[in-house]
């Protein structure tokens, strides 16, 4: 028998494709390794069964995917930082938020744990950013219902580094899931991995969420690097500025002339989004194209 289906579940090898009949346990073709391609929490997928088990077949062309999360077809990204124990760095808020702009996926910044002391402003450098910015607490319950109406109806990821309350969040979302929920190590400001694989959890209203293992920045070097040529369009506080430089190649680094640098200099783009631009770009200028389509 054939069904047709979506990926809910990846773990240890088998995929859990949700179909009109009901989930199934699945393997993927052989072919899709030597073909390097790999199935995703997300995909839609072509199936076949036998006595109960699946295999996946076929998947469908893709919106867009990720590599962590490992995901695709979302129509939002939730980064979920915080401003206490453990403290988000600017630069992988940006990083994220670039990877995802590259891809046209929107972005909510969810600045969390609201409840405890703040150290920075990172909704506010979000909100100058252009982004979507809610402040939660899964303590005192702020911003959840603000979160419900924004992800309403959609296919989201919830991602961000460990212990900053992602599946605190979900449950305050969704309290059937009864997902599993880590303490901060005060220590060492991080959180313990308490996810550990990707699920997409259906919610009222059409909603499906997937919570993801939690990273620290030390993991960064895993994530995608967008290319150079395109790093600016992932910048969309960059947008109004872009085409307005001396030179049309500009790289918006010490060219003379940038409306880049400029808009940063006169206060209009925050410094640490012109600095992870920056890092960013220095990091996808040692990126060989030759070596993308092996």
């Amino acid at each position: 028998m054939t069904a047709s289906g979506r990926i809910m579940k990846a773990l240890s090898g088998f995929y859990y494709v949700q179909t009109a009949s009901g989930l199934v346990e699945c393997k993927a073709r052989g072919r899709f390794r030597k073909e390097g391609i790999s199935p995703l929490v997300g995909d839609w997928v072509e199936i076949s069964t036998e006595h109960g088990k699946g295999m996946i077949e076929q998947i469908q062309p893709r919106k867009n995917c990720f590599v962590r999360p490992a995901v695709s077809n979302l129509d939002l990204l939730v980064l979920l930082v915080s401003q206490s124990i453990p403290v988000t760095e600017p630069f992988l808020i940006d990083r994220i938020t670039a990877i995802a702009g590259n891809q046209n996926v929107p972005v909510i910044i969810c600045v969390n744990k609201s409840d405890l002391q703040a150290q920075g402003d990172l909704a506010g450098i979000y909100s100058r950013a252009g982004y979507d910015v809610v402040t939660t607490s899964a303590v005192t319950g702020e911003g959840i219902s603000q979160l419900q109406s924004l992800i309403c109806g959609k296919t989201v990821a919830f991602t961000g580094n460990s212990g900053v309350g992602k599946s605190s969040i979900l449950n305050c979302l969704a309290p059937d899931l009864h997902i599993q929920t880590g303490e901060v190590s005060e220590r060492l400001g991080r959180g313990r991995h308490t996810t550990r694989h990707i699920e997409l959890f259906p919610l009222p209203n059409g909603t499906f969420v997937a919570d993801t293992p939690g990273f620290s920045s030390f993991d960064t070097d895993q994530m995608e690097v967008v290319l150079k040529e395109n790093l600016q369009y992932a910048f969309p506080d960059f947008a109004p500025y872009l085409g307005k430089c001396q030179f049309h190649d500009c790289a918006h680094l010490k060219e003379p002339g940038c409306a880049v640098v400029t808009a940063c200099r006169d206060g209009h783009i925050e410094p640490t989004r012109y600095e992870s631009y920056v890092r960013l770009y220095e990091k996808a200028k040692e990126i060989k194209t030759w070596e993308l389509n092996k």
